[in-house]
């Protein structure tokens, strides 16, 4: 898990003040652990992936008002913060049950519903980034891109963070692909050697950015860089990046 990915970076930092910092977030975890509450007070906008099989009937009522009913009740009886507003722009006005979700759905082959939930906090959403590089660009311009993401972030999201990056699709799918990397194990590489030596690349680069944890200074400002692929178009190389604090989360179950 993520508390056994930080201590284990506690070794790695060099800087004193950066060891520090870890061992307090690590303690965090411990306390939010015993008491039974949030690591962090930003419970995020509940992102829902769903993948519904193709024979599964649905009956009741809407696939996606039971969804924001469950977000709302795990919210409230919860007693997580409720961060969402209703109009972005007009009133801005809680709607006092951190819904609606933000959902994506895909049919897919079975009879099971599969759903991966994420809490996404904004501190860290607000630092993500989207180029349309042209096919022109290399794999070295899409690791400075990454890292140049990341410094502009500096301590924004809250390092050490999680790194997720779309290439390919179209604009909007390459935003996608980036948060969907962010639900992806710690421990799982992309299975393509190609994007695995990229993912492990940009970890090296973003780590040399000396942010460190908390933007205090250090070796260690990202704990991993999953990367997630798509076809694109002859003419197009969209990039995206998606950055998960210290306290990136997700949970699945299948129904």
């Amino acid at each position: 898990g993520m508390k056994e990915c930080i201590s284990s970076c506690i070794d790695k930092e060099e800087s004193p003040l950066g060891k520090s910092v870890l061992g307090d977030i690590v303690s965090n975890i411990d306390c939010a652990d015993e008491l039974g509450v949030p690591i962090c007070q930003d419970t995020g906008m509940a992102v829902i992936f769903a993948e519904i099989g193709q024979d599964v009937h649905i009956v009741g009522g809407a696939f996606e008002d039971a969804v924001n009913a469950g977000v709302a009740d795990g919210y409230v009886k919860g007693r997580l913060r409720l961060s969402i507003v209703g109009d972005p722009l007009l009133d801005r006005k809680n709607t006092n049950n951190n819904t609606p979700a933000v959902i994506h759905t895909r049919i897919v082959p079975g009879d099971k519903i599969h759903i991966l939930v994420t809490p996404k906090g904004f501190g860290s959403e607000n630092m993500s980034r989207l180029k349309m590089f042209t096919p022109s660009a290399t794999k070295e311009d899409i690791i400075d891109f990454v890292t140049e993401t990341v410094n502009i972030a500096g301590s924004n999201p809250c390092p050490p963070i999680v790194v997720g990056v779309g290439i390919g699709g179209d604009f909007e799918q390459v935003a996608y692909l980036s948060k969907k990397a962010l639900c992806r194990d710690l421990d799982k590489r992309n299975p393509d050697e190609f994007y695995a030596d990229m993912e492990a690349k940009m970890l090296e680069k973003i780590n040399l950015t000396g942010i460190g944890s908390q933007g205090f200074g250090g070796t260690v400002t990202a704990l991993y860089v999953n990367i997630e692929t798509a076809p694109t178009h002859i003419a197009g190389l969209p990039v995206a990046v998606n950055i998960g604090c210290h306290v990136t989360r997700h949970k699945e179950a299948v129904l």
